[in-house]
């Protein structure tokens, strides 16, 4: 059995921060990742331009430069690794967490590689690794997909993007930029707020151009191998579709988290936490990034998510001086 300080599941930029700062206490910190570090950025379609700058990306002492203000997909796994390695952070990637239980007043986790005891643990796991899905026929085939990597195997080939969000922009703007002919899906009656300002008038261009076919009000009835089904105003349309990209968000792992006690909100889908430590309902147990906001993850992101490092750092803290 390994025992160590703090263990943190997740070694995305907000787990990153919190191993940092939970260093600084002098406290041994293990990150068990089961992917490979910002395991979500490096999914990220390979040509993604961030919406926050580099300045609010930044973690611990080390800046982000980048040649441009926002940075793209590579500059921030460059960044995010150097930053791991100056730091000398432990990361054990490839390992998947499997459970937590509190025996006592510590923590027994248990991977598929190892088992740890620790006194504080971490949940930085993100959401990335569950997409919400569709509903519907047809919404397992392999032509359905949650994850938009690349463009170019789409090359004159018809291409159905659901969702009206950023993501959904983005995949389809680089869609029609590759030669698909591509059609969006949104169930909303226009355009989203949270779509990035400097896409959207481009965004708009193709779609008044007729470059990119926009369907507002619109929702998907049914998939098959060759067709999608969908319903608007108008009535039932089937659009020719040789791949769909169901961009429709994701959402935590809420099984796993009601595994370590921690207790959910299940229609918000927010775990119980004191904002002001990142505390959950089990004490020493705590949560950073994205995992906070539940279903609405429009309400975190990097740039304010990294700083719960620091609030937990400081709960942490104030317990060692209690105990001294």
């Amino acid at each position: 059995m390994n025992t160590t300080d703090a263990i943190i599941i997740g070694a995305g930029p907000c787990g990153l921060s919190a191993a940092i700062h939970l260093q600084k206490l002098g406290l041994q910190v293990v990150l068990l990742e089961k992917g490979s570090i910002v395991n979500s950025i490096y999914r990220y379609p390979t040509h993604q331009t961030f919406f926050s700058s580099s300045l609010k990306l930044s973690i611990g002492d080390i800046p982000f430069i980048t040649a441009k203000e926002k940075p793209q997909r590579n500059d921030a796994l460059v960044y995010y690794r150097t930053v791991a390695e100056l730091e000398q952070l432990d990361i054990r990637s490839g390992e998947e967490v499997t459970s937590v239980r509190k025996d006592g007043g510590k923590f027994v986790i248990t991977s598929d590689k190892a088992v740890y005891t620790a006194d504080y643990t971490i949940v930085a796991t993100g959401y990335y690794d569950q997409p919400n899905t569709l509903d519907v026929p047809g919404a397992d085939l392999p032509h359905v997909h949650h994850y938009f990597k690349e463009a170019h195997p789409y090359f004159r080939k018809h291409v159905l993007v659901i969702g009206g969000k950023n993501s959904a922009v983005d995949a389809a703007l680089e869609l029609e930029r590759a030669g698909a002919y591509v059609t969006v899906v949104y169930r909303g009656s226009d355009y989203s707020k949270s779509v990035k300002p400097w896409i959207l008038p481009g965004f708009e261009s193709l779609v008044n151009s007729g470059k990119i076919r926009m369907l507002f009000d619109a929702s998907v009835e049914e998939i098959t191998e060759t067709a999608v089904t969908v319903r608007t105003y108008d009535g039932r349309e089937e659009i020719p579709s040789d791949a769909v990209f169901a961009m429709i968000g994701y959402h935590p792992d809420y099984d796993f988290l009601e595994t370590m006690g921690i207790r959910l909100d299940r229609q918000s889908g927010c775990p119980e936490y004191d904002p002001d430590t990142m505390e959950t309902s089990v004490r020493n147990l705590f949560i950073a990034g994205v995992i906070a906001a539940g279903n609405n993850a429009n309400s975190i992101f990097i740039e304010n998510g990294r700083h719960h490092g620091e609030q937990i750092a400081g709960t942490v803290m104030g317990r060692m001086d209690a105990d001294l």
